[in-house]
């Protein structure tokens, strides 16, 4: 598969601004990701989504007759940088939508300082602060993934199942952090179990052993870690050197190889966490799990890539059935194409949604990641998967829907 080129034009070259065969007819997707900073772990595999719906499409007949031009932002995941980013490709690139960002620490501000104020739909296939479910944001905020209000009750399922009734929570002090934090601690102990202590870290310390040994006093029976892989490693090594925890429960953003490498398999073994995930049976799923490892190999063990994937789809669909590249109108098709009644596109099946919409058809979009239906919010449903760390490999036990 020939792959789309990264057009990065900002402040850099603007002569790359406009790839080699774009129009101003051409629809422009800016993919906020982070290829720096906390969250960069995750931002060359969310790309490889991004690129992979780009490539499909185009490759199907584009939107309005024209190729996408994908045009990138490094979010550094920093609210500033990303709110720079998303500004320059706002005004210099003139794109039509963003995919991204990563963090909601950057979704949310650049939602309210760039995505509102120029009017532009924003599709986040990461962030799941619940904090975003009320943003003040003009409705051009959506998201491909479940809210931490879900993932919270989802892992609080999971440490139940594997065993554990006293933990101690240490989270990124962050919108991301602190609302999975609560969730946790309030549906954990909805189930009858405590939790010790919770405290939130600082990102780009040194040092953590403070905050460590504040949720290790007592009789806790492990730390439930919510942060990003950068800062985890610091984190980590210092809790297992330190003497201070052996067993630990993680969320989507320490899903990560590079991180049990970093710590030792030995120390990582047995560890658990939660992650939004498809079921692995269905049509979407099964396409992006085939197309992505053709097109850059094994697919790893890490989220956002599909959900990412999945936001492209629904901003390329949404831009057809508008019949114009309208960023107010794209925003506006967004759930008619996501949601029934119509009938069932799957990713990989661009041709068959142009034929659908040149009939007059109504289209219900179904996602590599599950069901993209976009609710009043922007919201998502969705399905997680308990994984767990065995032999240094990160193994899915089972997908399943959280108990409400």
């Amino acid at each position: 598969m020939k792959h789309t080129a990264w057009t990065i034009g900002l402040g850099v070259a603007l002569s790359l601004g406009v790839s080699a065969g774009a129009t101003a007819d051409n629809l422009r997707i800016g993919a906020l990701v982070p290829l720096t900073g906390d969250l960069q772990d995750y931002g060359e595999t969310s790309r490889n989504g991004i690129r992979l719906a780009v490539d499909e499409i185009n490759a199907a007949g584009g939107v309005l007759g024209e190729d996408i031009q994908l045009i990138g932002g490094d979010t550094q995941t920093s609210p500033q940088a990303g709110v720079d980013a998303a500004q320059r490709l706002a005004t210099v690139e003139g794109v039509h939508a963003f995919v991204g960002a990563l963090s909601s620490g950057v979704t949310i501000p650049v939602a309210q300082s760039v995505s509102r104020q120029e009017g532009i739909p924003q599709i986040s296939g990461a962030s799941t602060s619940p904090v975003i479910t009320d943003l003040d944001d003009d409705d051009f905020l959506f998201r491909t993934v479940p809210s931490d209000a879900f993932q919270g009750i989802a892992l609080a399922e999971i440490a139940e199942e594997t065993g554990y009734t006293n933990l101690s929570v240490l989270y990124i002090n962050n919108d991301y952090g602190l609302g999975l934090a609560e969730n946790f601690r309030d549906a954990f102990e909805a189930r009858g179990h405590s939790v010790a202590h919770m405290a939130a870290y600082e990102p780009g310390q040194s040092s953590y052993r403070g905050e460590l040994r504040r949720v290790s006093r007592g009789d806790t029976e492990g730390l439930v870690l919510i942060g990003y892989p950068e800062n985890g490693r610091t984190i980590l090594r210092q809790a297992v050197e330190g003497g201070m925890f052996e067993n630990f429960v993680f969320t989507d953003g320490l899903q990560s190889p590079d991180l049990i490498d970093a710590i030792g398999a030995e120390f990582m073994e047995g560890t658990v966490g939660s992650v939004p995930q498809a079921m692995e049976d269905t049509p979407g799923a099964q396409h992006f799990k085939e197309a992505y490892s053709e097109a850059y190999g094994e697919v790893p063990p890490q989220p956002f890539m599909d959900t990412a994937y999945d936001a492209v789809y629904l901003i390329a669909l949404a831009a057809q059935q508008a019949g114009t590249l309208d960023r107010t109108a794209i925003r506006d098709n967004l759930r008619s194409v996501a949601n029934p009644p119509g009938e069932v596109v799957n990713p990989g099946e661009w041709e068959k949604a142009l034929q659908l919409l040149a009939d007059g058809e109504e289209i219900n979009y179904e996602g590599a990641s599950g069901s993209v239906d976009l609710d009043e919010h922007g919201d998502v449903p969705g399905t997680f998967a308990h994984w767990r760390v065995e032999d240094g490999e990160i193994r899915t036990v089972r997908v399943f829907a959280p108990e409400e």
